[in-house]
């Protein structure tokens, strides 16, 4: 049955709500990893966080049978994107070790924009002087928080902005096989391949946890799992491109749990930098929000 206005304005406000949780999630995980990796490797953080995930996306494939959810039409694209999250969740990891958590997601708030830049060699998409100018934008904010030549941040910032950039050709990556594979499938590949090479790496490079560290680690595929579902969910009940400005709270999350965890904030040139990169992205996605509803206009039948 059909929603009503109100409703489908009801089922927005309701996703919104969920990927600011969502975000909320996300950041707590990483907060705890930062914690984590100071004694642990970030391999064995991620295998336990990866097995978790697994039983998350089993219960999902389960739906429509293991095999089925398996058989993807981009099996080697799959398997690359895996690799890619892989990566990049890691990358991450170790720029959490070397910054602060607000730093780390402020640079890391650009990755959209390089989403958009990277769609146009590796999607075929055309790009107009408004991503461009989007996308200038978002890196002269970047090069605000990282002040080349200042010191302040040193390889750390390096890290981070690499880790932006794995997980911006991961989104284009994704959008790529959501073309043919469905999200179960895709969360499947995502969990096997991470703990097929988790497995292989992870035990040269084991420090055996105490009681606190499983606790933590738990939490951290815990936070992961409940994070991606209730994404998944708030992307089934609003549209991407409503949702997406909303991501950019992760920012204020780390800014939050990195205060009150680790006794960081950041400094008043990051503050405007991030500023600057999340206005730059917000102007993509209205300009790409416009354009969108313009080819719908002109498509529609008189």
């Amino acid at each position: 049955m059909p929603s009503s206005a109100g409703e489908g304005g009801d089922n927005t406000g309701k996703g919104i709500a969920l990927m600011m949780l969502a975000m909320c999630l996300m950041a707590s995980m990483d907060a705890t990893a930062k914690w984590l990796v100071e004694d642990l490797s970030i391999a064995q953080i991620l295998l336990i966080r990866f097995l978790m995930f697994l039983v998350v996306a089993l219960a999902l494939a389960s739906r429509r049978g293991l095999k089925d959810t398996m058989r993807s039409k981009k099996p080697g694209l799959q398997v690359l994107r895996s690799l890619v999250m892989l990566a990049e969740i890691y990358v991450f990891i170790w720029a959490f070790s070397l910054l602060p958590l607000a730093d780390v997601h402020g640079i890391a708030a650009v990755s959209p924009l390089m989403a958009m830049a990277l769609a146009v060699p590796l999607l075929g998409e055309k790009a107009g002087w408004h991503r461009w100018a989007a996308v200038t934008i978002g890196f002269i904010g970047v090069l605000v928080i990282i002040r080349p030549g200042s010191g302040v941040m040193g390889s750390g910032a390096l890290v981070a902005l690499f880790a932006a950039f794995l997980w911006g050709l991961f989104q284009v990556l994704i959008r790529k096989v959501g073309l043919d594979d469905s999200v179960e499938t895709t969360s499947l590949y995502t969990a096997v391949v991470a703990v097929i090479v988790l497995a292989v790496v992870a035990p040269f490079m084991w420090t055996p946890p105490d009681t606190e560290a499983w606790g933590l680690l738990l939490a951290v595929g815990v936070l992961g799992s409940l994070g991606h579902l209730i994404l998944f969910r708030a992307l089934q009940l609003a549209p991407a491109s409503t949702l997406q400005p909303f991501t950019y709270t992760m920012v204020l999350w780390a800014t939050v749990m990195g205060f009150l965890i680790f006794g960081d904030f950041p400094d008043g040139w990051t503050i405007v930098g991030i500023v600057i990169v999340v206005a730059g992205g917000l102007y993509a996605f209205s300009r790409e929000s416009a354009a969108s509803r313009q080819a719908r206009s002109r498509a529609r039948p008189p």
